[in-house]
């Protein structure tokens, strides 16, 4: 699975600077920070749907794509899928709720 994140990574990163009319991942990243973070959401809503309807093939389809644009979002911040693997290992074995309770911006 990492390798497929990984492999997934440095495609985008290949093709960011490509060109747009041959590149989506460039098209995307020449649009910038909101229009990628619109794709995520849009992609996000998707899955969503899909999942409320019992769409088991629709929730795999729209989770691939929430996460090559959630990629893409990372790759437009300097960040990876690397570091959001990171962060799950650092969170492995702490309750979800300890966790939560441990955010600075927590009431």
């Amino acid at each position: 699975m990492a390798d497929t994140l990984s492999r997934l990574d440095r495609t985008i990163r290949d093709r960011r600077d490509a060109d747009p009319d041959s590149s989506y991942v460039a098209r995307l990243f020449g649009k910038g920070r909101a229009k990628i973070a619109q794709k995520v959401g849009e992609e996000a809503v998707e899955a969503v749907i899909a999942a409320m309807t019992g769409d088991g093939r629709g929730l795999v389809s729209e989770s691939a794509d929430l996460i090559f644009h959630l990629a893409v979002l990372l790759a437009h911040e300097g960040l990876s899928l690397d570091d959001v693997l990171a962060e799950l290992d650092r969170r492995e074995g702490v309750s979800g709720i300890a966790e939560k309770a441990s955010r600075p911006d927590q009431d």
